[in-house]
């Protein structure tokens, strides 16, 4: 999952720092279940009445968030997920998973009404994931990607960004983002996306969906949530411990808690 905090810089940002990065998050499958919230009903709700038929694929769909909301509406989903511990949490759960990358899973000639990626699409090959899309999808279907922005007050966000740069000043990553910084980023994350279907000649014009919401955090929950983020991957258990110690402490300064103001973006379109 992208998010405040998580900001590769492209110019530094090899493939094998990527597939280190995307299965990560398998060892801490039940805690990325756990605190990484699900999607707005808004938008949920969008989706489904956007799709023109029940049959969805989820691509990268981890311990099955996004799978289990549209099963709940009635849906039809299949999970293709690359990390085998991400996918057996989410059987786990009641969601059908084949375990592959989605550039390369074989869909044995199924045709879907849906794709979509909720905080993955960005593990995706830029060139062939909207091939792989055009070709499991049926004329008419739609693809939708969705990824979450949220902000912290400024001194837990001042607090994150410092301690990381001081403990990993050599990473390729940057953590702490402003709210600003984060939503351009995602922004034009979302346009860069629409623009390399429609470049494909299969897609229509793209559409931008978005809704904002508010979740609450104690001290130890905003903790267990920043053990989830990719970049924690590149620290050692020393520096980890420095990073919580850090932040645990500003969060507490405030009262041990705070509220997150949340904007989920989605990018969509229609195969023509």
């Amino acid at each position: 999952m992208p998010t405040l905090g998580e900001k590769p810089q492209p110019e530094k940002f090899d493939k094998d720092l990527a597939e280190r990065l995307a299965t990560s998050f398998g060892a801490e499958a039940a805690r990325y279940d756990r605190t990484r919230p699900p999607y707005p009903d808004s938008l949920v709700e969008r989706l489904v009445t956007a799709a023109p038929g029940a049959r969805m694929v989820d691509v990268g769909c981890g311990t099955g968030t996004l799978s289990r909301q549209l099963i709940a509406a009635g849906r039809e989903v299949l999970g293709v997920e690359h990390d085998e511990q991400m996918a057996g949490f989410a059987r786990e759960t009641g969601v059908p998973v084949e375990v592959s990358k989605f550039e390369t899973w074989d869909p044995a000639g199924r045709q879907f009404d849906a794709v979509v990626a909720g905080q993955s699409w960005h593990w995706v090959d830029a060139e062939q994931g909207p091939r792989q899309v055009a070709r499991v999808l049926r004329p008419g279907g739609i693809f939708v990607a969705l990824w979450h922005v949220f902000s912290t007050p400024d001194e837990i966000a001042q607090t994150l960004a410092e301690t990381y740069e001081r403990i990993a000043p050599d990473t390729t990553f940057r953590i702490g983002h402003s709210r600003e910084e984060a939503t351009a980023f995602y922004r034009s994350g979302c346009d860069r996306t629409a623009e390399a279907f429609v470049g494909t000649g299969d897609f229509a014009a793209p559409d931008v969906w978005s809704a904002t919401w508010d979740k609450t955090y104690t001290t130890a929950e905003y903790l267990d949530l920043i053990l989830t983020m990719s970049p924690m991957a590149l620290l050692t258990p020393e520096q980890t411990t420095a990073l919580l110690d850090d932040v645990g402490a500003a969060v507490n300064a405030i009262g041990g808690q705070f509220t997150s103001n949340y904007t989920t973006f989605a990018v969509a379109v229609t195969r023509n």
